[in-house]
């Protein structure tokens, strides 16, 4: 049967949403050529913050007295979970070479950028832990120098967690600095921090906008949007957990979009009547943010059967996606497109969002169809190369004498023939490219 959905979406992540590209480009021109002047006085503007831009070893220290020790040994818990299942990824890349053909060894390298510049959200809420998710993974990787900033509070600047967790991860420098003005500092090399190779983490629309115009002259790990989360349920689940992880994922913007796929409507009518409830419970600001996502941009969908199931959540390519429903096994097996995937009731997005090791920077808007998330393999560079004997490379310069002339590309025809001509003069070839 068709899907019939019993709540439709009246917008999508992309519904008026203002275009903030000429805003970004603006601020972004105004830095490079300003430098780290035009930075202060972006950060003065938007952060309302004047103070030290690059926190110093006193300043850090300052911070991590006032995170309480029981906030402290969760951070810990949570930073060697990621660490650990980075390094297992990192184990998974392996350098390698082969003899192709007889005298022709060619290999793989695998190698970390130089320098990583971090964006950890603090506005809306803290992200303490998009602090541990990036910067433990480009510390695995082996990036040499990895820069953090993240929007400071006023005078207060940015929040001792935050700060006490980048530096526990690993960061080399911290930037009181947020917004586009705090991915330029860090792509740019601004306040004596070496000029990023790679731009990684989430942000709001106007970071997203700046890590997309920049991208090319610094690698990003991808332009995000609202984050958005799909639930695969079918009539075993549980209504009340279902409803509760919705929320979870509701509250984190107003545009953020939570989808519920089941071949129950039952469930689907329980969960539909108790998600209100639960909105209601939350703190005002969770509150707004989660009512408006249910609004406008949740959708509650009933297929025929698992298969149907399925094959929704592949075309949704959602950034999470949780099974709640019997055979993970086989669901594991068929589910192709996501961002992060949690089977069964017992794990949550939640967790992978804060402590359970995976990383929560994640692929949104359908792009889970083409790309994972952040990985230590984002700060890595695989590159090849290769060596030869001159028996080896004998009949690869011949092909390529001849493939490149056919294609009208002489001088790379010659660069064969000259090898060919010097290290076996008494012989003749027939490198014309015709037929």
């Amino acid at each position: 049967m068709a899907r019939v959905y019993l709540k439709k979406a009246e917008k999508t992540a992309k519904t008026d949403s203002a275009s903030v590209q000429h805003t970004v480009q603006t601020i972004l021109d105004d830095i490079e050529q300003g430098g780290e002047a035009a930075a202060k006085s972006y950060a003065l503007k938007f952060d309302k913050y004047d103070g030290p831009m690059v926190l110093d070893a006193a300043a850090i220290a300052a911070a991590a007295d006032k995170v309480p020790q029981k906030l402290k040994a969760d951070i810990a818990f949570a930073h060697e979970n990621i660490r650990k299942f980075a390094e297992a990824q990192r184990g998974s890349m392996q350098d390698f070479e082969m003899e192709v053909r007889p005298g022709l060894i060619e290999g793989q390298r695998t190698i970390p950028v130089r320098a990583a510049g971090c964006y950890v959200p603090g506005g809306r809420y803290s992200h303490i832990a998009s602090a541990m998710m990036t910067v433990t993974t480009a510390k695995v990787a082996g990036v040499q120098n990895i820069s953090v900033c993240s929007p400071p509070q006023g005078d207060a600047g940015i929040a001792p967690a935050i700060i006490y967790a980048a530096h526990l991860c690993g960061a080399d420098n911290i930037l009181s600095m947020g917004g586009v003005q705090g991915v330029a500092a860090m792509t740019f090399g601004l306040f004596d921090l070496p000029k990023a190779d790679i731009i990684v983490g989430p942000g709001n629309q106007f970071v997203a906008e700046a890590k997309r115009i920049l991208f090319g002259r610094v690698g990003i790990d991808m332009i995000a949007g609202p984050t958005d989360s799909l639930i695969l349920a079918d009539g075993a689940a549980d209504a009340e957990i279902v409803a509760v992880d919705l929320v979870s994922q509701a509250e984190h913007g107003y545009n953020s979009p939570v989808w519920l796929v089941t071949d129950d409507e039952t469930l689907a009518k329980t969960v539909m009547d108790r998600v209100p409830e639960l909105i209601a419970n939350l703190p005002e600001l969770n509150r707004e943010n989660a009512t408006a996502a249910w609004r406008d941009y949740a959708e509650v969908i009933i297929c025929a059967d698992r298969e149907e199931m399925a094959a929704t959540s592949d075309d949704y390519a959602p950034e999470h996606l949780t099974v709640q429903a019997a055979d993970l096994d086989w669901w594991l097996e068929r589910l192709q497109c996501y961002g992060s995937l949690f089977l069964g009731e017992e794990t949550t997005v939640s967790y992978g969002d804060k402590a359970s090791g995976t990383n929560h920077v994640l692929p949104t808007s359908g792009s889970a169809r083409y790309t994972g998330g952040l990985s230590v393999h984002k700060y890595m560079k695989v590159v090849t190369w290769q060596r030869a004997t001159r028996d080896g490379a004998k009949q690869v310069a011949e092909a390529t004498a001849r493939i490149s002339r056919l294609e009208g590309m002489e001088g790379h025809a010659r660069a064969a023939d000259v090898r060919l001509h010097k290290y076996y003069p008494d012989e003749s070839f027939d490198l014309s490219g015709t037929a």
